[in-house]
This record gives structure tokens, sequence and C-alpha cells, in this order.
């Protein structure tokens, strides 16, 4: 591992627009309108007007946009506002195996950055996003029992990967790059404890992860310097925060080669991903004729890093919307009590429905030791019915997936969804911002097409 900080940054310098492959163009693309839907859609969401608000307080303008209400900010204070709305509704793209989201750190932080340096290309930013995804994920499968150890892998590995990324963009060379990410380390943090225990400060770690990369690729552009093992050192990532329990290869092995960005997936369902195959499930269940009051007992089965996720009885008496998002128990009995899950699933009135919160209280997360701890896609449920044998469903693959893909159409759908849930916005007003983000390669200014084509409230 000797000099590994300094190699990445060697190779990150290096990297170029044309040597990106088509299909890691669409998937970037891809992941910045998810991250601008699931943006507006969380304009109301709990925490989100609050924070605007407080900042809106402290600064009255500046040379970036918070995206919620347009309001200008520095560019740390609008990679943290838009951050965090981000990440709010838990509706954000996910890479599974590295349990990372990407586009809510990487894509805030480039959007400040750009906007304050003015005339970034969309191919500079596609470029930058890429690099920035690549990143999160090989950082996420380097350090491969992150969450387990009480990390979150969203915010420890995003400050780098995005400091990385606004980097590149800002055309600093490899020694300055290395500085960023050393100065992104010096800030780097984010417990899992906000999730586990249903608190609204878990949608902030996104932003706070942006805003610290935004800070250390300006710092370092300015000629301050990081350390220079951030990776390495003997109270670097890899010692200090991991217990040497990495696979380092996974980081440096075909770097700018191969492209782990396509194995990206896109959430059908808001809430937790480590709930989504059990939620499949319930749907799938009421699908096939399977009614909550028939149902006396329930048993879901999952991995013990998913179950110290989302494993909790889920506590009504909370009323936390965070609570019910990392609750396997809730998003499976709301699933199948109503045949659906979506943004409405997880307001405060769905969280106190009697029917959903009666069939919740008696479904049990259990941690199987016979599926692999790290998994994040397997689930096994078992129904006991007041009267009739029992019931068992299960799955290895997860909606959203490359396995199980979202469609076209799903897709677009979810996007017009959650502009519409969030900002009251039009179909002409999402089908402006869609036109924009596919056509980002040949934008001149690529935050002032994104932030003039973002719809506002």
């Amino acid at each position: 591992m000797e000099n590994l900080s300094l190699r990445l940054c060697e190779t990150v310098a290096a990297l170029r627009y044309e040597d990106l492959p088509a299909g890691v163009v669409a998937t970037v693309k891809r992941l910045v309108l998810d991250s601008l839907g699931v943006t507006g859609g969380a304009a109301n969401a709990p925490g989100i007007a609050e924070l605007n608000a407080r900042l809106a307080r402290w600064e009255a303008t500046g040379s970036a946009t918070g995206l919620i209400g347009k309001r200008g900010y520095s560019p740390p204070t609008a990679a943290l506002a838009n951050g965090a709305a981000a990440h709010a509704l838990d509706f954000d793209d996910l890479h599974d195996r590295a349990r990372v989201h990407t586009a809510c750190v990487v894509l805030p932080a480039l959007l400040a950055a750009a906007e304050d340096a003015g005339g970034v290309s969309g191919r500079q930013l596609i470029l930058a996003m890429a690099i920035g995804a690549e990143l999160h994920a090989r950082l996420g499968l380097a350090c491969y029992n992150s969450l387990g150890k009480g990390w979150h892998p969203t915010m420890v590995f995003g400050t780098l990967a995005a400091s990385l990324a606004a980097g590149r963009m800002l055309g600093l060379d490899a020694a300055r790059l290395n500085d960023a990410l050393g100065i992104a380390f010096h800030q780097a943090s984010g417990s899992a404890q906000s999730m586990r225990d249903g608190a609204l400060s878990k949608r902030l770690g996104a932003g706070f992860a942006a805003r610290a990369a935004v800070l250390a690729a300006f710092l370092a552009k300015d000629g301050l310097t990081g350390p220079r093992r951030a990776l390495e050192g003997d109270a670097g990532l890899f010692t200090l925060y991991e217990r040497d329990e990495v696979a380092p290869e996974l980081l440096m092995q075909g770097l700018g080669r191969t492209w782990r960005v396509p194995e990206y997936s896109f959430k059908p369902y808001p809430g937790c991903r480590c709930n989504h195959t059990a939620i499949g499930l319930g749907i799938r269940l009421h699908r096939d004729g399977v009614r909550a009051e028939d149902v006396a007992a329930a048993e879901i089965r999952m991995g013990h890093v998913n179950w110290l996720t989302v494993g909790q009885p889920f506590d009504a008496e909370l009323e936390s919307v965070v609570h019910a998002q990392f609750n396997a128990a809730y998003g499976f009995a709301s699933a199948l009590v109503n045949g659906r899950v979506d943004l409405r699933t997880y307001d405060k009135t769905s969280i106190a429905d009697p029917r959903v919160v009666a069939l919740a209280r008696v479904v049990r997360v259990i941690d199987d030791p016979a599926i692999d701890p790290g998994a994040i896609e397997p689930a096994r449920i078992r129904l006991i019915p007041r009267n009739g044998d029992a019931i068992e469903v299960a799955s290895t693959t997860i909606q959203g997936s490359p396995e199980e893909p979202m469609s076209d159409a799903e897709f677009h759908a979810k996007f017009h969804g959650c502009l519409e849930f969030g900002l009251g916005a039009s179909e002409d007003q999402t089908h402006r911002l869609l036109d924009a983000v596919q056509r980002l390669e040949s934008s001149g200014d690529a935050a002032r097409t994104l932030i003039d084509a973002f719809p506002a409230a």
C-alpha cells in the first residue's frame, strides 16, 4: 500500500471524458436525474425547511444555490442544504454491495463548486460525477464491513470521493488532489447511530459530507496541505477507521479501465434499502390475496448488517418518520396492508395507521446466521395465518438493482412523482429538467443549466 493515496490521485488526475464508456455516461445521467428528483421531493420533508431557514438566517447570499427555495449560499452551505435534501427521503441511489448512497454527496458538492468556479462544462461535470461515483463504490467495496462497525459509509467515503471529484473538476494536479483527499479525511465522520435511533440527523449526513468535500477541494486549490497518507497511514482510513479489515486491491485494480458505476441501483421504494426485499415480498403477498387481518404472526429473516440497521421492533409511539424508514417490520406491514409503498407511506399519518401498526407489532425481524451477514439482498418471510398452513416466501435479488432493474417508464414516473410531490411541479417543468440532464454533455455551463431547469416551489 506504499504511496496508495498519491497513486490514487495520479490516476484520477489522468482521467478524461473520452475515457468514459457509454454505459458509464448513461448511468451518471441517471444518477444526476434521480438525485435532482428526490431532492425536489424532499422540499417538505421533516427537517429540510428548518435546515434551510436556519442557513438562510446566517447567509443572505452567496455564489452557489440551495435548490429548495433557490436561495443564495456559500458553496459549502449550498452543498450542505442540497445534500441533506437529496438524502432526506431515503429514496436515493445505492451501490448495494458497497452500501453507499452517492449522488446525494457527490452531486451537491459538484454543483456548488461548479457554480462558484463558473463555466464548468457538462462534460467536465459528467467526468467528475463518474469519478466520484466510482471512488465511492470502490472505497465501500474495499472497506467491506464499515457499516457493520457502526460507520455510515455514505458519509465517510463520500467525503473522500466527492473531494477528489470536485478537485478534478477544478483542475487540481495529483499533488493538490492528494491534499484535497487529506483535508477531506481530516473532516470525515459519520456514525450509523442516527439511523438506529430514528433521528433527523440521519438525513443531514450526506450534506455534512458534501460540505466537507467542497471545503477540502477549494482549500487544496488555494495551497493548503493535507496529510499525504490519508488512506494507508498508521492513523489513516484503513487502520484508524477500518481496523485494517480492508481489501485495498478493490480500490485500485483496473481503476480507469473497468468501471463500477453501472452497478448502481435506483430505489423503487423510499426507505432504507435493507427493507426493500421484504417490501417487494409484502407487495407480492398482497397481490396473491394475503390480507393483514388473516396474519397472526410473521418472521422476516435477513443478514446481520441488515438486521442491525432495520431489525428493531416498530414503535409507533415514537412518531418518527426516520424510525419508520429504517424499520423492516413497518415497511413489510405497510406493503402487505396497502399493496404498495411510496412517498406517502412515510408521512406522519401513514406511520400511525392502526392497521399497519397492528401488523407491524406481530412481525419479528430475525438475524439469520444462514444468510451472509454482509449481504443486502436476501430476505426470507414466514407468515403464520390465523387459519391454515404457514406461508413462506424468499428472494435473493432486490428490485432496482442491475439484476432486477427499473424500466425507463418506472424510473421517469418516479422522477415526475417526486417533483410533483415536493414542489407541485407540472409535467412541463419536470420535462424541462429531464431534457437538461439528457443533453448535459452539450452544456457550456452545467451548473447553470441544471439549476435554472430545477423547478421552483
